[in-house]
């Protein structure tokens, strides 16, 4: 820590070294669930728990969650707080209807067929299976939880599997992390990574969007999509295909053509996204009049704001300084810099 801060200061720093630690602890206690555990609690569990159904289901669920995650709220004071400020905060249970509402459950059907090493067909969520559907809940003083979510009814959901590991799936978390770059899209539209192409489709609903030009480097997917999918497209006229590496093709012909959105979906999840992230963000210089959003930015920007915390710490001047540093709106510029300088 930089002893230049006054002892308020280097205070509220303690203060956030604890909230980085909260938010380790919540992330490796639902990760730790969803990977070996995700359909503990059920219908029968639920109904058990409350009977006569005097409390919510949200309330009923998160008591639940945070026990099966190692929390004991009944006994333990430091727990109960914990659960309060992450799992009720983060919960939320989903309505099934809602989501069978969208344009893409509703008009584009996925065969159940084998391709090469790839397998498109339906896989579902069960009746209070818990999972992640939205990017990353950021509270006050940066504190930040992934959106977890539960149906209470059974929830299908068309997936792409290569050589039987999950690729791409149309899940909430898919529909709810691309709204915001839906939402944003005009004119003419490039994006970065095809999935199974839902971005490309509910953009091409859009009567602003003239067209949409998909750049793909697997010609395997390209294949698969253009076969299965894309013919069930209304406007499949605003469709076009590019087999070819995004990031050649972003700093090598992007800045020749017109482009006014462009929307990056390249990785998996954050674990995978930070240097691509970067990568692109360094190439944006050369397309200034394309705007670009990237797919769960928040998250990705999450985990590129920790690994910097303790440099950070070591070198402002204020804590003032520090929070400056650590905002989205200055990890974001960071992205665009060749070497990182946290001062300016």
């Amino acid at each position: 820590m930089c002893w230049c801060l006054s002892p308020y200061e280097q205070e509220k720093v303690r203060e956030l070294k604890e909230i980085r630690q909260m938010n380790n602890d919540f992330a490796w206690m639902l990760c730790d669930y969803l990977n070996n555990s995700p359909c503990l609690i059920t219908k029968e569990l639920m109904a058990s728990v409350n009977p006569e159904r005097i409390l919510s289901e949200e309330t009923v669920y998160g008591i639940l969650l945070s026990g099966f995650c190692g929390l004991n709220v009944e006994n333990n004071e430091s727990d109960r707080q914990f659960a309060d400020n992450y799992f009720r905060v983060a919960l939320k249970k989903l309505d099934t209807k809602q989501y069978a509402q969208n344009p893409f459950y509703q008009n584009i059907v996925i065969p159940n067929v084998q391709f090469g090493h790839w397998e498109l067909k339906y896989q579902k969520y069960m009746p209070y299976e818990t999972f992640i559907y939205k990017d990353y809940v950021m509270k006050p003083h940066f504190r930040e939880m992934p959106n977890i979510g539960f149906f209470d009814e059974e929830f299908q959901y068309p997936v792409v599997l290569e050589d039987n590991r999950e690729w791409m799936a149309i899940k909430p978390s898919e529909i709810e992390t691309s709204q915001a770059a839906i939402d944003s899209a005009e004119g003419n539209v490039i994006t970065f990574g095809l999935g199974l192409g839902y971005f490309a489709y509910m953009a091409s609903l859009k009567h602003q969007v003239k067209s949409i030009t998909v750049v793909e480097h697997n010609y395997q997917v390209v294949q698969l999509f253009e076969q299965y999918i894309l013919p069930q497209f209304q406007h499949k006229e605003k469709i076009k295909i590019v087999t070819a590496d995004a990031f050649e093709y972003a700093e090598k012909l992007l800045p020749q053509e017109n482009f006014d959105f462009a929307f990056v979906d390249l990785w998996h999840d954050v674990s995978d996204g930070l240097d691509m992230y970067f990568k692109m963000k360094k190439l944006e210089k050369y397309n200034p009049k394309t705007r670009f959003l990237y797919w769960i930015e928040d998250s990705i920007l999450s985990n590129f704001r920790w690994q910097i915390f303790d440099y950070v710490v070591s070198n402002a001047k204020s804590y003032d300084e520090i929070i400056k540093c650590l905002s989205k709106q200055s990890l974001q510029k960071q992205a665009t810099l060749e070497t990182v300088s946290y001062h300016w």
